[in-house]
């Protein structure tokens, strides 16, 4: 397992060094994330969801799992906004961003570590979990801008209808529960470009690195690491055993829970009215932080 987390984070420091030294332009790694999110990532999932067995992997014990911490981490989250604007000054914008840090996910980091870990199996179970929290989480992150930020969205129905992700997902089960197969020439076609999306994901992380954003840690920033990836993963991992999932399965539902937070998280917060510096400092911290807490996570629930 430390080998795996150990080249996970060397193709990160390839991206950051890479962004720092090589290809400073900000345009090319605009580019690439934008290959990543509308072809790279959504093939890999069709071709992954497509040819799974879906009937050997406990999809609702999973989601289950998934949904009861997201919910209670959602739910003690609006408990403690008031308490801590009070008494801390931490208003609404630097709230949403708490919110966003402490319950978003990376997708491209959990689809590395889980194809890293445990391979076609680690792909297919974060896939599930994608299609589980994805919806749920632009709902909740757009919802919460919308109430506590200070800028307006466009329109969620949208955003869901239009994500690539989630387009993937729909095309890839429509393909597995339908039993339609695809010419193998476009399953080839499909794997060919999804092979690239997990490398290429982890450039993208470490290119977005923004170290300067640290100098001034304050309460905020230790709110969005510390229950993003300590409180959440421990809550779905229980979640998981009380639930009977064993082995890859927990393990799954802990990466989910336990990777950093997504970048688009930073841009959501530039559009809608959040604290953006603070975001982009807890994405910073949290990739730094979670090659300590991940670990620490597998050996506390002995994965």
């Amino acid at each position: 397992m430390i080998s795996a987390l150990m080249a996970l984070f060397l193709v990160i420091v390839a991206g950051h060094v890479g962004r720092r030294l090589l290809l400073p332009d900000p345009t090319i790694w605009s580019g690439g994330e934008k290959i990543s999110y509308y072809l790279l990532v959504p093939a890999l999932l069709i071709e992954t969801l497509a040819k799974a067995k879906l009937s050997s992997v406990p999809v609702g014990s999973i989601a289950m799992a998934l949904l009861a911490a997201n919910l209670t981490m959602a739910t003690l989250l609006l408990l403690i906004r008031k308490p801590i604007e009070t008494r801390f000054q931490i208003h609404g914008p630097a709230f949403t961003s708490i919110f966003q840090g402490s319950l978003r996910w990376n997708a491209f980091v959990a689809l590395a570590m889980a194809g890293n870990l445990y391979g076609e199996v680690g792909v297919t179970l974060t896939a599930v979990a994608m299609a589980v929290l994805i919806p749920v989480l632009n709902v909740q992150s757009v919802w919460v801008l919308r109430r506590y930020g200070s800028g307006q969205g466009g329109s969620l129905l949208r955003g869901l209808a239009t994500n690539p992700f989630i387009l993937g997902i729909t095309i890839g089960l429509t393909l597995n529960l339908t039993g339609l197969v695809l010419p193998q020439a476009m399953m080839s076609a499909l794997d060919m470009v999804g092979s690239g999306a997990l490398g290429l994901g982890l450039l993208l992380v470490g290119a977005g690195l923004r170290l300067e954003d640290l100098r001034r840690p304050n309460l905020a920033l230790m709110l969005g690491v510390g229950l993003r990836l300590t409180l959440l993963p421990a809550i779905g991992g229980l979640a998981a055993l009380a639930l009977g999932l064993a082995g890859p399965a927990v393990a799954i539902v802990v990466i989910c829970l336990a990777v950093p937070t997504a970048s688009a998280s930073y841009v959501l917060a530039r559009q809608m009215g959040g604290d953006a510096p603070l975001m982009a400092a807890i994405l910073t911290a949290q990739t730094l932080v979670s090659f300590l807490t991940l670990p620490a996570l597998f050996v506390i629930f002995r994965l």
